[in-house]
């Protein structure tokens, strides 16, 4: 049985990654597992282009080094909250390793049942060739032409000091590595192959690198091949945990259409999507996290989103929000229920979306009056949010109108939701949200 589409391998010729795809592909073959139950969370950079390769498998792309720490969290959680028994692939490069390198020891200290296959062909391949902390001595990159100056960090002795339960190195090209990929899943704990393997876009013609050259290299650095560690003294984390919190019996699970009753009531009979968008600094989440809030309150399940750029202080803020009287199993919002928005660079951002163009037919969308010239007439409610209001409660107003104007949460939960969240501001929030139900659309 295989997982690998028939497609062509996304990666240059030659290259590495490819093989260890393959060899995956074997070792899961090897354990005859399930596809539902197989997790490959991947890293930034060409270890990341593995993802469509194995369509019947779950598949999550990280950010930069924080694989290991996402795929942690998602077995800890399956492990605690549920029967268990998913296995998590992180599939990182040397540069994910060497940015996530705290997340990867941290794992391996509480022995979390993963397994990690780290791609070493010692440079950041995708961002140009340069070295990182798994870059032998004297080896050439982009930004050590001449040779790097600094010895490598050696994985197997990293992983001994955080009593690892489980590493192997082992040469892209062994015939072995599908073997020693398919003892590390199954290996009950924390499991981590370090894959030497050569990048033909840099480290080969920086090096004149082949795959004997290869080996000879980890032979003379005194890098041993094979499994180095198997370690049976130590359990897993989540079997730790149990025996310290023992679980109470779960009662059977309501029913897939049921909501908890909240002190509030509401009037959803489907999903409501919401888009809240803004500028930095101007309390636009913390509006999305009332909506949520209130909807929780009223019994309803819900789901919000965060977004905003590197520079956090300045630029755009926005939120989508989803509410739903069903459990929510698909967080997107393809045609959103409603759009408010409070400034222009939530306008810009919104705009750059397409959130607009993808409006639901009786969608609504509120904005404050001085954004109502940049819209067609007659597709926006424009109210003096900040105007009457302040530019840091205006999201918060839009918020009210939008439950005043539709009628899906009664007003007591949006302040309930205020007093919960507000802190020392709660009274002066709570005001702007009294405030807000009683505006009225600006004057043409």
């Amino acid at each position: 049985m295989s997982f690998l589409a028939e497609r062509p391998m996304p990666y240059c010729r030659g290259c590495g990654h490819g093989l260890v795809a393959r060899r995956l592909d074997e070792a899961l073959g090897r354990l005859g597992l399930d596809a539902r139950r197989v997790v490959l969370t991947t890293d930034i950079g060409c270890v990341g282009l593995v993802d469509p390769l194995f369509p019947a498998l779950h598949t999550v792309h990280t950010i930069h080094g924080r694989s290991t720490a996402v795929a942690a969290g998602a077995v800890l959680a399956d492990a605690l909250c549920t029967e268990g028994g998913l296995k998590n692939i992180v599939m990182l490069g040397d540069g994910g390793a060497t940015i996530g390198l705290l997340h990867l020891t941290q794992a391996a200290l509480m022995n979390v049942d993963l397994t990690v296959l780290l791609h070493n062909n010692m440079l950041y391949g995708m961002t140009g060739g340069q070295h990182s902390a798994l870059t032998p001595e004297g080896f050439a990159t982009s930004t050590t032409l001449e040779g790097n100056w600094l010895p490598a960090l050696d994985m197997e002795q990293v992983l001994r000091g955080c009593h690892g339960g489980f590493y192997a190195r082992q040469l892209a090209t062994d015939r072995e590595l599908g073997a020693v990929i398919a003892e590390a899943v199954e290996f009950p704990g924390f499991a981590l192959v370090e894959i030497l393997e050569l990048c033909t876009g840099f480290g080969v013609p920086l090096n004149e690198l082949d795959g004997r050259r290869l080996r000879a290299m980890a032979q003379a650095e005194g890098k041993q091949l094979g499994v180095r560690i198997r370690r049976t003294d130590r359990r897993p984390y989540h079997a730790l945990y149990r025996e310290r919190f023992p679980m109470r019996a779960a009662a059977s699970p309501p029913p897939a259409s049921a909501t908890s009753a909240g002190p509030f009531a509401h009037r959803l009979e489907r999903a409501l999507g919401v888009v809240v968008a803004g500028s930095a600094g101007e309390r636009v989440q913390t509006a999305a996290a009332v909506l949520a809030q209130a909807a929780v309150l009223s019994g309803l399940h819900c789901v919000q989103k965060n977004d905003y750029p590197v520079t956090v202080g300045s630029g755009f803020s926005l939120s989508e929000v989803k509410l739903s009287p069903v459990p929510i199993l698909y967080t997107g919002i393809d045609a959103p229920d409603a759009v408010l928005l409070v400034s222009a660079d939530g306008l810009r951002e919104v705009k750059g979306r397409g959130d607009l163009e993808r409006l639901a037919p009786e969608g609504l969308v509120i904005v404050d009056e001085s954004l109502a010239g940049a819209l067609p007439p007659g597709r926006a409610l424009a109210v003096p949010l900040r105007r009457a209001l302040s530019a840091d409660a205006a999201a918060l107003g839009a918020v009210a109108l939008l439950v005043e104007r539709t009628g899906a949460l009664e007003r007591g939960a949006v302040l309930a939701a205020v007093d919960a969240l507000g802190g020392a501001d709660a009274g002066r929030l709570r005001a702007a949200v009294e405030a807000a139900f009683g505006l009225r659309p600006a004057a043409a």
